[in-house]
């Protein structure tokens, strides 16, 4: 049986994995994050789905990066609502989200004609539509390694898992098999008002790890966990992060104080959006592939993400 994490302030139940009740705010969304990588970094991506009924439109996120490779991004932030079965459709692409077992299994599937192959990361901040394109197909699923951890202040969950499936990108086939994570979160976010720091990875010894931390000007037992190699999620809380920043806005190096595993985070390839707000305010995303090195000698792979809302620089990243 799934074990989850019960130290929120909220319960948390199989039903959770489905749709919520949409609030009053006009930036309500529920949102679903799906993040891949071989252990290795040789391969990897993720899929954000975020809903915005209040606002009539979805953003759907899906890319594939890794160590030598061109990103390859589909970034729509104007796309159709779905259904309760989540099939996303869009120009040029359709996408399925399935919890095959609650709690422990989802599966997705993507079929896009023309995703943007970027030169330059940045590009995808600009206009794209001058990019060179390539299709992009994933099946992939993700299965629930060592428990369900939900937020102890947010209705949100993050599960650290093993996925496995096929990737297609132009007339190359990858069979997959690595690590990720997955969220849900739902709720008012406000992607032109804080900044944070969120980062999941798996360890050379099998130990995956996550933490969070958003820069709301005072400090708070910002929430973080570990998964051992013997499989039993270990949660903690005190994480903290520090970052050093260059061209772009892109993250150079971050240092991450996870309990028990300090890491230094160093970007390996970069995914990024942008996204404006309905009254035009902009706000960057440099979501990345990175290498963790922790301090007792153990390496690993995963994603990380640096929010930068207007004036992020403004922020506290200690």
């Amino acid at each position: 049986m799934v074990k989850i994490v019960d130290h929120g302030t909220w319960p948390l139940r199989d039903e959770d994995e489905g749709a919520h009740p949409v609030g009053v705010e006009p930036l309500w969304s529920e949102s679903v994050y799906l993040d891949f990588t071989t252990q290795d970094g040789s391969i990897a991506g993720y899929i954000r789905l975020g809903l915005y009924p209040n606002w009539n439109r979805a953003w759907y996120w899906a890319c594939l990066v890794g160590k030598d490779r061109q990103t390859v991004l589909l970034a729509d932030n104007h796309a159709t609502l779905p259904g309760p079965d989540l099939v996303v459709k869009g120009e040029g692409y359709r996408a399925t989200h399935e919890v095959t077992l609650p709690m422990r299994s989802f599966r997705l599937t993507l079929n896009a004609e023309a995703a943007a192959v970027l030169d330059d990361p940045a590009q995808a901040y600009a206009d794209t539509a001058g990019a060179r394109t390539t299709s992009l197909e994933f099946d992939l699923e993700w299965k629930t390694v060592g428990g369900v951890y939900p937020y102890g202040f947010i209705p949100r969950y993050e599960i650290p898992c093993e996925v496995a499936g096929v990737i297609r990108v132009g007339d190359e086939e990858i069979p997959f098999s690595g690590h990720g994570e997955r969220d849900h979160s739902w709720g008012e976010r406000d992607w032109w008002q804080v900044s944070w720091l969120w980062s999941s990875g798996r360890l050379d010894d099998g130990t995956f790890f996550h933490g969070m931390r958003a820069n709301v000007g005072f400090e708070m037992p910002w929430p973080c966990f570990t998964v051992p190699p013997d499989g039993v999620l270990d949660h903690r809380e005190g994480f903290t992060a520090t970052s050093e920043f260059g061209e772009n806005g892109f993250p150079v190096q971050s240092w991450l104080a996870v309990p028990g595993a300090p890491l230094t985070v160093v970007p390996v390839s970069f995914a990024p959006v942008a996204m404006t707000s309905p009254d035009g305010a902009i706000a960057h995303f440099p979501r990345a592939l990175c290498r963790f090195e922790a301090a007792d000698g153990r390496s690993g792979h995963g994603w990380t993400e640096w929010h930068q809302p207007p004036g992020w620089r403004g922020h506290e990243w200690r």
